[in-house]
C-alpha cells in the first residue's frame, strides 16, 4: 500500500486522537488547529480529517495541499463547512451521516410521546402537588410525516412505525412508481409536502440546510398544518423559518414544538422559545450519547482503510448539492 499522510484539524491533545494509532504505521499524520501547524506536512497530504468542524482552518490549508484527494468531516451536517474553492475542486468529501441517526430518531420519538402524554403538565401539577386527572393521546395509528426522508428521516420511520403510526416522507428524489418502501406509506416529491402537512398530526424536519431547503418550512406550511399538529426539528435550525414558526406557536395555530437546533447557537437570553409553553428546548444534543466522539472516529478509521485500498467511501457528499 502507498504511504499516505493525514492531516487532522484538531486541539492535538484531544485523547480520541490516540485512536489514530490504529492507522497502518505508513501513516504520518499531523494534527494542529491552525494552517501554521500543517506548513511541513500540507504538501504531502492526500486526506484531511476535520474533526474539530473547522471552516476557517479547512479553507486555509486546501490551497497548500496540491495532493489532496479526500476531505471528511466527522459531522452529519455540512453546510457550515462547503466554500466555493472546496465545492470546486476535485476533492471528494464524506460526512458522519449515520453514526447520529438512531439517537435523533429515539428524541423525535421522545417529543411525540411528550406532547401526545402532555408530560409538561405532568410535571408542571407534580411540582405544584396537584392531583389532577385529563386526558391524553395515544400515537397509534397517528401520522407522522417526515421532511427529510435520508438516513436520520428512515431511524425516525422505523421507530414510529413500530409504534404503530402511518408515515409519509418527503424526499427529493421519489422512488419510482410500485418501488415501495418498508417504512413509509407514501413518499412526495418537494411539490407535495403542502399536501404532506395537511396530514400530519406530527412533522419530523430531518433535511440538510441547502439553498433550496433553507426557509422551505414557513407561512405558507404552518398555515397547511393541522391545528393539533406538533413539529420536531433535529436537522438544522435555518431549515424551518423561526419567526413564521414562534408566531404559529404564540398564535396556537400548531400545537407545540420540539427543538433540538436553532437559527442561533447558543439561544440568546430573553429568546421566546425559552418562554413559550409549548416548546421543547434540546440545547443541540440529541445525538450526545455516551461514546458518541468514540463512534465518530471508529466510522473514520474505517473510511480510511476504504481510502487506502482504493474502495468507494461511504457517505460521499455531492458538493453542489449540499448533502
Amino acid at each position: 500500500m502507498d504511504n499516505h499522510t493525514l492531516l487532522v484539524i484538531s486541539d492535538p491533545t484531544d485523547p480520541l486522537l490516540g485512536m489514530l494509532e490504529a492507522l497502518p504505521p505508513e501513516t504520518t499524520i499531523a494534527a494542529g488547529e491552525t494552517a501554521e501547524a500543517f506548513a511541513a506536512t500540507a504538501p504531502d497530504a492526500d486526506a484531511i480529517l476535520n474533526w474539530a468542524l473547522s471552516n476557517r482552518v479547512l479553507r486555509e490549508i486546501l490551497p497548500l495541499c496540491p495532493r489532496l484527494r479526500w476531505v471528511h468531516t466527522r459531522a452529519a451536517g455540512i453546510d457550515s463547512l462547503l466554500f466555493p474553492e472546496l465545492i470546486e475542486s476535485p476533492v471528494e468529501l464524506t460526512n458522519g451521516s449515520g453514526v447520529f441517526s438512531q439517537s435523533l430518531g429515539e428524541f423525535a420519538l421522545a417529543a411525540i410521546l411528550y406532547f401526545a402524554k402532555d408530560l409538561r403538565r405532568m410535571i408542571r401539577n407534580q411540582e405544584a402537588g396537584a392531583w389532577e386527572m385529563f386526558d391524553v393521546e395515544e400515537i397509534s395509528r397517528k401520522t407522522v410525516g417526515i421532511v427529510g426522508y435520508g438516513d436520520i428521516g428512515r431511524a425516525v420511520a422505523s421507530r414510529v412505525r413500530a409504534m404503530g403510526m402511518r408515515v409519509l416522507a418527503v424526499k427529493r428524489h421519489v422512488p419510482p412508481s410500485g418501488a415501495g418502501d418498508a417504512l413509509a406509506d407514501r413518499i412526495f416529491g418537494p411539490e407535495g409536502c403542502l399536501e404532506m402537512l395537511a396530514q400530519s398530526d406530527y412533522v419530523v424536519v430531518a433535511a440538510p440546510l441547502t439553498r433550496e431547503t433553507r426557509g422551505m418550512i414557513g407561512e405558507r406550511e404552518f398555515a397547511a398544518m393541522k391545528t393539533g399538529a406538533a413539529i420536531i426539528n433535529v436537522s438544522r435550525g435555518p431549515v424551518i423559518d423561526e419567526a413564521a414558526m414562534i408566531r404559529a406557536l404564540i398564535e396556537k395555530r400548531i400545537k407545540g414544538a420540539a427543538l433540538d437546533v436553532f437559527d442561533q447557537e447558543p439561544l440568546p437570553a430573553g429568546h421566546p422559545f425559552f418562554k413559550l409553553e409549548n416548546v421543547l428546548v434540546s440545547p443541540h444534543c440529541a445525538d450526545r450519547i455516551p461514546g458518541w466522539e468514540r463512534d465518530a472516529m471508529r466510522f473514520f478509521l474505517a473510511q480510511f482503510e476504504r481510502f487506502r485500498k482504493g474502495e468507494p467511501l461511504l457517505n460521499v457528499v455531492d458538493k453542489r448539492l449540499g448533502y
